[in-house]
């Protein structure tokens, strides 16, 4: 029997193509991890500290809760990457993520010129769910490029490149932090800006998604629709609803954890600009070993009990960074990052192979979307139980311990280890009224 997905010019994981594709990852990840390396910096910058108190204000120079809010604000400001991201199964692929790129680029460098902390808030959250968007597609099209045997190495390709990304820009904040200021490390956002449109001409449309035929992809659209509930089609939506409430959950952790660590470690725990910097390479380094250990589980062990497992090692670590102590920063931090590499390859391959090409772009939009309403509850919640604890072990043990609850919802979904989507999906994108149930598709369950 041939393959499913015969006739598709399938790539592997380091083809040129995929790879200019992790560029635009790493570029967006430089872009939009500034906000969390800087954030110590921008909160010295427009607040008042007191070396005299004990409080997250008079060390920081703004309270929990005023920075709780304000990251709040730029994470929910990723939902505009639900339509921007969904514009992909209309325009095209690599134009929506080369763009989107861009543009959340450029807005980035000119949160550099903010006059005050809420400016600052306003101008980064404008550009905010461009370099989500982005994110989120450069998975997308890592996944549509390959087959089942490298498509977990190419999403675990992406998250390297995101977070090498991310970690340049924690590292030179903490080495040249106070030399550059945040308004000079948001500037640097111009470097990939510029390099962007070399790399865009090595990224090539993947097959699955320009070989749809019309009737697949039904009557031509007289414009650019915005991809709401409607636009994934009933027979996704059981599955869609629980990859939503997956990336919630993990997203109620990793929102705060990952934002305020740079501002503990600077301005709670007073950790050194060398510390914290090897701190972050040395994360890098054992992140980069969780993404090869993730991806060889997640295609023998299969994608579920990977990202379950993983799932769980992210909420503890979590916990333990903000336990009290540098030793528990600096190893909940390494922890936390490990993890999430670990997750990063059987979530993201599951996530892409469940539901099919036409709609694929949309649900990594709902995803972008549950991303952002779980960093914001989570931040929220954090500072606010700061602020009123006024210790940040209190907080992450309310925050973080019930996300664990949400695990045996891997249960729901169809294990899709080795399979290719047009086999879950034999006729990519079936009418409603006559589509058999998802629950039955490709036999897997």
């Amino acid at each position: 029997m041939s393959s499913p997905a015969a006739g598709l010019r399938l790539r592997r994981w380091r083809d040129p193509a995929v790879l200019a594709v992790a560029v635009v990852a790493f570029a967006a990840g430089f872009g939009q991890f500034g906000v969390v390396a800087a954030l110590g910096h921008v909160a010295q910058a427009f607040g008042q500290t007191s070396r005299s108190g004990l409080s997250l204000q008079e060390e920081a120079g703004l309270s929990g809760t005023t920075l709780g809010v304000g990251l709040a604000v730029i994470r929910l400001a990723s939902l505009g990457g639900l339509p921007l991201a969904g514009l992909a199964d209309r325009l095209g692929r690599v134009r929506t993520l080369v763009t989107s790129c861009a543009s959340g680029l450029l807005l980035t460098a000119a949160a550099a010129a903010s006059p005050s902390f809420w400016w600052f808030v306003a101008i980064f959250a404008i550009g905010r769910p461009a370099l989500s968007a982005t994110t989120a597609l450069s998975t997308v099209v890592g996944a549509e490029q390959t087959a089942s045997e490298d498509r977990a190495k190419a999403v675990a390709l992406m998250a390297a490149a995101y977070a090498v990304g991310a970690g340049s820009t924690a590292v030179l904040n903490s080495l040249a932090g106070d030399a550059l200021g945040f308004r000079g490390l948001f500037v640097l956002a111009v470097v990939p800006l510029v390099v962007l449109p070399v790399v865009a001409r090595r990224a090539e449309e993947p097959d699955r998604f320009r070989q749809l035929r019309p009737t697949q992809t039904g009557p031509a659209p007289t414009g650019p629709a915005l991809p709401v509930l409607g636009a994934v089609a009933r027979p996704f939506r059981r599955r869609l609803g629980v990859v939503v409430a997956l990336a919630f959950a993990v997203s109620v952790v990793t929102g705060p954890a990952n934002s305020f660590t740079f501002l503990y470690a600077q301005d709670v725990l007073h950790l050194s600009g060398l510390v914290t910097a090897s701190m972050v390479v040395a994360s890098g380094a054992l992140g980069l070993g969780g993404l090869l250990v993730g991806r060889v589980l997640a295609d023998r062990l299969g994608r579920r009990p990977t990202a379950a497992t993983a799932m769980a090692g992210i909420v503890a670590a979590a916990v333990l960074a903000y336990s009290g102590s540098a030793p528990g920063l600096v190893l909940g931090y390494i922890a936390g990052v490990t993890a999430g590499a670990l997750f990063a390859p059987g979530a993201g391959a599951l996530a892409n192979e469940l539901l099919p090409t036409p709609v694929r772009a949309s649900v990594a939009g709902w995803q972008v979307a549950a991303q952002v309403l779980g960093g914001v509850v989570g931040l929220v919640c954090f500072g606010a139980l700061e602020s009123v604890a006024g210790r940040f072990a209190d907080a992450a043990l309310v925050t973080f311990l019930p996300v664990l609850l949400s695990l045996p919802l891997f249960l729901l979904l169809p294990e899709t280890r080795g399979t290719e989507p047009e086999a879950l999906w034999p006729t990519e994108a079936p009418e409603p009224s006559s589509s058999p149930s998802p629950r039955g598709a490709g036999g897997h369950r």
